[in-house]
């Protein structure tokens, strides 16, 4: 009986043994190991325009818009009126007169000078870059007649455009998507406390299929809108900071001189999704 008895135990303690060498291969399995650090490898970003790019200005921008000097509200933009400083660059609009029409549609007055920056690097959503980034921290001018925005658009033909952030006169900030499936604009405003101060705006763009892509607008880190782009699949595209005057955000605008200011633009792309 005592014979029978040591070798149940001996039975049981090899069970043990084998069980926690079972367990402890499965923990440190080096070929999990090896998929998840490839996982994590393969969704990283890859930067495009660093947070630093306003201290190296003329690798990464040029200055007006990708088409010129005027747009569509009352502004004309020029270069005396952008400067950079200690990382961030400022838009300055003052008022003006006796300098005509705007040549763009729908060619208002120009009451202001004021500024446009375009950068230089043009994104594609495309297989193989098929997630992008897109973000900036700005202070932002609000009252009645100023019209800062933050946006890509077409470079070749419009639609498509993407506004991330755009103020029209108001503490409301707007994200703006055209073209939508539906062939239009899909939009939505969000109230911004204190415009004046920092805030970082930042738009996600993801290919959904062989012509449409899913963008996230974000706000200080919280998502506000998700919006399905049609036509933006294989499209270049320009990316703009600019503060236009008077046009959608109202008028008469400011009587004196206002600003925009922008720090840490960055945009980034993916290889996956």
């Amino acid at each position: 009986m005592k014979k029978l008895t040591l070798i149940i135990i001996g039975l049981l303690c090899h069970t043990m043994i084998s069980s926690c060498k079972k367990e402890t291969e499965k923990q440190i399995n080096p070929e999990q190991i090896v998929k998840k650090t490839s996982a994590i490898a393969l969704v990283s970003w890859e930067t495009v325009i660093p947070t630093s790019s306003f201290s190296s200005f003329s690798t990464y921008w040029n200055n007006l818009y990708p088409w010129g000097s005027d747009h569509n509200g009352t502004a004309r933009m020029r270069t005396q009126n952008i400067a950079v400083s200690a990382g961030v660059l400022t838009f300055t609009s003052a008022p003006t007169s006796g300098v005509g029409n705007s040549v763009k549609d729908p060619y208002l007055p120009i009451h202001y000078y004021s500024g446009a920056v375009h950068a230089k690097a043009i994104p594609i959503v495309n297989d193989a870059y098929p997630k992008w980034r897109f973000s900036a921290e700005v202070q932002s001018a609000s009252q009645v007649g100023t019209w800062p925005a933050w946006w890509i658009t077409g470079a070749d033909s419009w639609p498509p455009e993407s506004d991330i952030m755009e103020f029209k006169g108001s503490t409301t900030t707007w994200t703006n998507t055209y073209k939508n499936p539906s062939g239009g604009w899909s939009s939505q405003g969000h109230v911004i406390s204190s415009p004046g101060n920092w805030h970082t705006y930042t738009a996600y763009l993801t290919k959904l299929n062989a012509t449409d892509v899913t963008i996230e607008y974000w706000i200080d880190g919280t998502l506000k809108a998700t919006h399905t782009g049609a036509n933006f699949v294989g499209k270049r595209f320009n990316i703009i900071l600019n503060y236009q005057m008077e046009g959608s955000s109202g008028s008469p605008g400011p009587t004196g001189t206002t600003y925009m200011k922008v720090r840490n633009v960055h945009v980034q792309k993916s290889a996956t999704l």
